[in-house]
């Protein structure tokens, strides 16, 4: 553990990340209150216990122990990744007057075409995919660098797109905590209703950058 008065050096490098947009600039889409509550706490979460598990990891690697090197695994993949995951979800979304569900151009627009048919098709996929992952997770737009090819994809939990071999480009967070409470809108626990109306603030410009960054 971190000595008091001193940081390890995993504090410095993990912080919650600000948003471009304030809380209520996505709705109707999300309510503020689901991303307020969203960021600051469910994500200020994972890097808290993040930090800690690595904390936990330095101190074990000094003890020489192997056991509790191999049991705290799990709490960093899961942690981290819930950090990661969410820092590129952030940044997926945008208000409508920034932006937001405004349909891709240019490289990005031409492979979606080529890949899924049209832009319609992409997000009917990733709509059912996404609401027939079992459990918590979420549902992707990533590529396969080696094959230059888009490719839809889920996952478990917090288990970040590169445990499947694929650069993420879109994330969208279908854990419930990223809809249920947003009772006004008549979601509660109905998971296509929010990914139906989440593309209207989907910042594909965003989506856009990452894609050819990966070219």
């Amino acid at each position: 553990m971190a000595v008091a008065g001193q940081q390890s050096r995993a504090s410095h490098s993990f912080t919650l990340p600000d948003l471009d947009y304030d809380y209520g600039e996505l709705e109707p889409a999300i309510s503020g209150e689901i991303m307020k509550l969203h960021h600051t706490k469910h994500h200020q979460t994972y890097i808290t216990n993040f930090v800690k598990a690595l904390e936990q990891l330095e101190q074990a690697e000094k003890d020489g122990n192997a056991e509790a090197i191999v049991k705290l695994q799990g709490a960093i993949n899961f942690n981290g990744g819930g950090h990661v995951n969410h820092s590129i979800f952030w940044k997926n979304l945008a208000p409508s007057k920034s932006g937001g569900g405004e349909p891709p151009e240019g490289k990005l627009a031409s492979a979606i075409k080529d890949e899924f048919g049209s832009l319609e098709k992409l997000i009917a996929k990733m709509n059912a995919d996404g609401a027939a992952l079992q459990g918590s997770g979420w549902v992707w737009l990533g590529l396969n660098k080696d094959l230059k090819q888009l490719a839809v994809q889920t996952t478990a939990n917090q288990d970040p797109l590169a445990s499947k071999g694929l650069v993420p480009l879109l994330g969208i967070d279908v854990w419930e905590h990223a809809y249920y409470l947003q009772a006004w809108t008549d979601y509660k626990n109905v998971k296509p209703d929010y990914l139906k109306n989440i593309w209207k603030v989907i910042n594909w410009s965003d989506v856009s950058s990452r894609y050819e960054a990966n070219l």
